[in-house]
């Protein structure tokens, strides 16, 4: 709260969660929303009336009847009680003892063993074959903190083991989240997570746990001061994406990630395999300003402007200095085979709710994004 970051722990003490849980789900003015990542794109994509969304995961009688229509729960996703994840939510300059927020966030607890033992897994690769989807999205590793090594090692390997069934001309998205354990971080990153995936979507906070945990550029930094340095970003996306994703040498599927900070977001993409990026990059941050004040279209008296308005576009080696011109906000700039799409944000000064905004984020961007068939 001190940095104004988001963040999500794991609460380990079941019987005090539930505790919580009832008393603030039976407050006067308690609120319910559908929760989880998966679930949260899933209604992003619904709200378009020609796209239909299979959505596999713990499914309580509340989250159901939250969802859009257009989603599809398989009936072995079913359970009889709902996972509740709390959502602490403050203000732009809001106090809690001696810190005072920089600026509006959340954070969020949940004692949800279900998603951590991603136990909808088998009936999600069942649902598949009958589905036929377009577009695969996978949440919620990050709730496997909450589970012992072995297990999390043995759901990492069958996660990689499903991801290989899936057709190879169907994008798979991993949405990453807030994350305290390096070795689970590590293992996303090397035990063929990543190269299983071809799409990543992260924030700063993610982006800079993931270099720190597999030694990758600038991962002596303990934590971002402001707003996260553009060519610092760019030189992780790119190592990446460099590392991690497809080239001539490496059969990975992973070529595409998108980054989104409260100020900026960037969209990191190996050449060839993606199109429409400019304006994936640019619906991503028009999501953020409108869904954040609620509003149908950005309202210019409610949002400002907090991105630099110049820029290195790197960090590590020779850099193009970036001037934004308001009349283009969109700036292009590559570096071998990867190409980088940047975009300001115009960033609601009063937000109603910024939960979920990553993933509205993600899920808009992915909609305008244009796979391009493995060649």
């Amino acid at each position: 709260m001190g940095r104004g970051a988001a963040a999500e722990r794991f609460f380990s003490d079941k019987e005090a969660f539930h505790a919580i849980a009832q008393v603030a789900s039976e407050l006067p003015g308690a609120q319910h929303y559908v929760g989880g990542n998966a679930a949260l794109i899933g209604q992003k994509f619904a709200a378009n009336s020609d796209l239909k969304v299979l959505l596999c995961g713990p499914v309580g009688p509340k989250l159901h009847e939250l969802l859009d229509d257009n989603v599809f729960v398989p009936p072995e996703s079913l359970q009889e009680g709902d996972e509740f994840h709390l959502i602490l939510e403050y203000q732009a300059g809001e106090q809690w003892g001696q810190l005072r927020a920089p600026h509006a966030n959340r954070f969020i607890f949940s004692h949800d063993l279900s998603n951590g033992a991603m136990s909808t897994l088998e009936v999600f690769m069942s649902s598949l074959e009958e589905f036929q989807p377009d577009l695969v999205v996978l949440s919620g590793l990050h709730m496997m903190e909450g589970q012992s090594e072995a297990l999390q090692r043995k759901r990492l390997s069958e996660v990689v083991a499903s991801l290989s069934d899936i057709p190879t001309d169907v994008p798979v998205h991993l949405e990453l989240a807030s994350m305290t354990n390096r070795e689970l971080m590590s293992s996303l990153v090397h035990q063929q997570v990543f190269p299983a995936v071809a799409s990543l979507g992260l924030n700063e906070q993610e982006l800079l746990f993931l270099s720190q945990s597999a030694s990758g550029p600038h991962s002596t930094l303990t934590s971002w001061s402001g707003v996260p340095d553009v060519g610092m970003v760019s030189d992780i996306l790119f190592w990446i994406l460099k590392e991690h994703g497809r080239n001539h040498t490496r059969a990975s599927a992973l070529t595409r990630i998108h980054f989104h900070t409260l100020a900026y977001h960037i969209l990191a993409t190996v050449d060839g395999h993606w199109a429409n990026q400019l304006a994936a990059v640019a619906a991503g941050a028009r999501v953020a300003g409108t869904q954040a004040c609620a509003t149908e279209a950005i309202d210019a008296g409610r949002v400002s402007l907090r991105a630099p308005r110049e820029f290195l576009t790197s960090r590590l080696e020779a850099a193009s200095r970036i001037v934004l011109n308001p009349n283009e906000p969109v700036v292009q700039w590559q570096r071998e085979g990867v190409s980088f799409h940047f975009t300001p944000v115009l960033v609601c000064r009063d937000p109603l709710r910024t939960v979920g905004l990553g993933d509205a984020i993600s899920a808009e961007g992915l909609l305008y994004s244009e796979a391009r068939p493995h060649s």
